[in-house]
């Protein structure tokens, strides 16, 4: 029997076959390459655009993400670090102006069509934009139109005009999208939201008096303040039409868990949620539940990364808005100073709560207090 005089491929011989080699070899900084290269030798990893000195194919390793090459054990080299900021304003560039062409077409724009004038793949561009504002471009999309709903619904004639108005092209389209839009019918939604049921009950915690409401789709409103009554009202004023419901035995149980969370931050809550906001207020909410507790951003920070790094009063404004306290964690966002600002529940209620989702001090860190 021959023998086999065949060698053993080299990892050389792998490297150089594989065609994200010659990517790296040309630097080539196209936005859309999927994969970072490591280093044995060093223990770094790099973007294939890198103008780092280029290293030993055999010594090279490829990841799809920066995240695999880090659970690798490897760490990103100091020009990857500094390419991450450049990268972050590049991409928050780049869905800002996407979401402005979104926000004004009066047509539904396709994913191939946003991605080429953003000149990346749709794959890229649909990662990056959701990344960004924690939206799908096609979410986001919704989300617009169903402001437009919205705003027209109390100026317009008749619905058949709106549903043109706000980019919907039959009537059909428009009617199976509303309830998700609007949280209602489209005549209820007009009419205030009367015939809604909505339910709540009043309770008190140690940040004073703690009104939850709740709607078939979900949680709607969680209100903290001094004076029931005037909660209430708050309630009322929100939904002026709707039929408001006192809670029964098991809504109190519901109560009950919104009030455990504010003491005890660390048990956690997930709940339904009905948030109705515009647009871009539901651009900013959704990127607040993204702060982990025990932590903070700044206004200036949730307005890069929903796209908006100029809108850092709107973003402020947006917090401001927040009909669903503690849920929506307005209290984690500061000024870039990190002193506290303004809270819609009263500044000492976000002292209170931030202080209680603080990481508990570590042993040695109790040895200096002491």
């Amino acid at each position: 029997m021959p023998r086999n005089t065949r060698r053993p491929q080299t990892s050389s011989g792998l490297t150089q076959r594989d065609p994200r080699w010659a990517v790296v070899l040309a630097r080539d900084p196209a936005p859309d390459h999927s994969f970072v290269y490591a280093v044995k030798t060093t223990g770094v990893y790099c973007r294939p655009g890198s103008a780092s000195r280029l290293p030993r194919a055999e010594n090279v390793v490829f990841y799809d993400s920066p995240q695999a090459a880090e659970a690798a054990g490897y760490r990103p080299s100091k020009r990857t670090l500094a390419d991450r900021g450049a990268i972050a304003a590049q991409h928050a560039a780049i869905v800002a102006a996407a979401c402005r062409w979104i926000e004004a077409s009066e047509e539904s724009l396709p994913l191939g069509t946003l991605a080429k004038e953003a000149r990346l793949s749709p794959w890229h561009f649909h990662r990056v934009f959701k990344a960004v504002t924690g939206l799908t471009p096609r979410g986001y999309a919704d989300a617009c139109r169903a402001n437009r709903v919205r705003e027209q619904l109390g100026r317009a004639r008749s619905v058949t005009t709106l549903i043109y108005d706000a980019g919907f092209h039959s009537n059909g389209r428009f009617y199976a999208a509303a309830d998700r839009l609007l949280g209602m019918t489209p005549t209820a939604f007009r009419a205030g939201g009367a015939k809604n049921d909505i339910r709540f009950a009043v309770g008190e915690c140690s940040l004073g008096s703690i009104l939850v409401a709740q709607s078939d789709r979900g949680v709607c409103a969680i209100f903290l303040g001094d004076d029931p009554d005037a909660l209430a009202r708050n309630l009322q004023d929100r939904f002026p039409r709707a039929h408001l419901i006192g809670g029964d035995a098991a809504f109190e149980q519901l109560v009950a868990r919104v009030v455990g969370f504010i003491e005890t931050p660390s048990l956690g809550l997930d709940l339904p949620l009905d948030v109705r906001g515009t647009a871009f207020q539901e651009r900013v909410w959704r990127a607040l539940r993204q702060i982990p507790a025990g932590t903070t951003a700044s206004y200036a920070q949730i307005a890069a990364r929903i796209g908006a790094p100029r809108a850092v009063r709107a973003v402020a404004q947006a917090c401001g808005a927040n009909p669903l306290a503690v849920v929506i964690p307005c209290h984690r966002v500061v000024r870039s100073d990190g002193s506290l600002s303004g809270y819609r529940w009263g500044v000492e209620r976000k002292r209170q709560l931030l202080q209680r989702e603080a990481p508990a001090p570590t042993a040695s860190r109790r040895r200096q207090l002491a």
